[in-house]
């Protein structure tokens, strides 16, 4: 009973602050959002996009260097435009790869435990594990998934040593759908790591760090997520029925220990793409 209250009382400080409606995810289909979570991190490096005063949300872009045309060269068959700015930013981006390259905590994704099958699409990752005859399938997307108030940490520490900087941690959504061989629907959970945990004394029970937002049946096999089907948002929902939702994750797989995990798998997976995205800007600017 004391575990049912302990996390009733977690579920609405998590629900409180989860109210605001975000876009539902499906393999293949919905993109992973973003919220933040103390999880598995790397150290932060992205001087390019974030370090700006204003940053990436407010569409300000600095002007770096200056745009005084060269002739095309000779040896390049692009036929592009080449600029001062351009070499300029070409340096720019070796520099930042070879930082990112070098704060690079996992060379190789990391795995998660419990017998889960890792399949990529992109930025996209879908894990899967059969658990006596169920299908159990968790999808998250990348993009997006580094939490939006990063930028003011970033401002407020940017006086600080490299070994104090803020560290950059990925936590997408993510949607867990489970299967059972004799039903013609899959039961589908969208879920999410809210901003803020509750903080609990010595000796009380450790709260949740993911919640659920909505849990709905769908048709086996679709990849979108059918609006005529009945969904049950947790915002108002009955502690008693949150904790069993809760408990019926757990029993196959999808619990703290999973959620912590999922967080440094798209930790890596997230860095792997953004190192990648520089090097294609990269050839992109200098028309490799």
């Amino acid at each position: 009973m004391l575990k049912s209250v302990v996390r009733a009382v977690g579920a609405a400080a998590r629900l409180s602050s989860a109210s605001t409606s975000a876009a539902r995810v499906l393999p293949l289909s919905y993109p992973a959002l973003r919220s933040p979570s103390p999880a598995i991190t790397r150290p932060f490096a992205r001087s390019l996009w974030l370090l700006s005063n204003n940053g990436a949300s407010s569409g300000y872009r600095p002007k770096l260097f200056s745009s005084k045309v060269l002739s095309p060269s000779v040896s390049c068959g692009c036929g592009g435009l080449h600029t001062e700015g351009d070499k300029a930013f070409g340096d720019f981006l070796s520099d930042e790869i070879k930082e990112e390259k070098k704060i690079q905590k996992n060379k190789s994704l990391p795995k998660v435990s419990g017998g889960w099958e890792l399949e990529m699409n992109g930025t996209e990752a879908k894990l899967t594990r059969s658990v006596s005859g169920e299908k159990v399938t968790v999808t998250f997307n990348v993009n997006n998934s580094i939490p939006p108030n990063f930028e003011e940490e970033v401002e407020q520490t940017q006086q600080k040593s490299a070994e104090e900087e803020p560290e950059i941690v990925s936590t997408p959504n993510f949607v867990v759908e489970v299967t059972k061989q004799a039903a013609k629907h899959s039961l589908v959970f969208d879920c999410h790591f809210p901003e803020d945990e509750m903080s609990h004394g010595e000796g009380e029970e450790e709260s949740d760090i993911f919640a659920i937002r909505e849990v709905s049946f769908q048709p086996q096999g679709d990849s979108e997520w059918k609006e005529t089907s009945y969904n049950l948002n947790t915002d108002s929902l009955d502690w008693a029925l949150y904790d069993h939702l809760m408990d019926f994750l757990a029993d196959r797989g999808v619990d703290n220990t999973f959620a912590d995990e999922l967080t440094e798998l798209s930790t890596a997976i997230e860095h792997q793409e953004y190192i990648k995205f520089l090097e294609d800007l990269q050839g992109f600017v200098k028309c490799n």
